[in-house]
């Protein structure tokens, strides 16, 4: 399966939109950067992303939450919080990764 990285903020751009559209169940949907606001509960996205997670892994980076103020009580449940050490785990662990950009 696919480890499909999402960096883009799903209030300004429509890759991860994309990515959960066209992803297959069993993927892992990894948000990084400003990617990393569609973790929050809240949101717009959340429902979305919640849904996702019934047939997708959803992973987002610790250390870019923490870059942007943001904290990590209101990641949505479900989520896997990686460290850089994990996001090298996930690319090993996954046959291939795509990037929506």
């Amino acid at each position: 399966m696919l480890l499909h990285t999402v960096n883009k903020s799903p209030f300004e751009k429509n890759a991860l939109e994309s990515c959960l559209n066209l992803s297959k169940a069993g993927s892992g949907v990894f948000l990084l950067e400003d990617g990393v606001y569609a973790a929050m509960k809240g949101t717009v996205w959340a429902d979305k992303v919640t849904t996702a997670l019934s047939d997708k892994k959803v992973y987002v980076l610790t250390p870019d939450l923490a870059a942007r103020g943001m904290n990590t009580d209101n990641v949505i449940d479900g989520i896997e919080m990686v460290d850089y050490a994990g996001f090298v785990d996930l690319v090993a662990e996954y046959s291939a990764t795509q990037a929506w950009l």
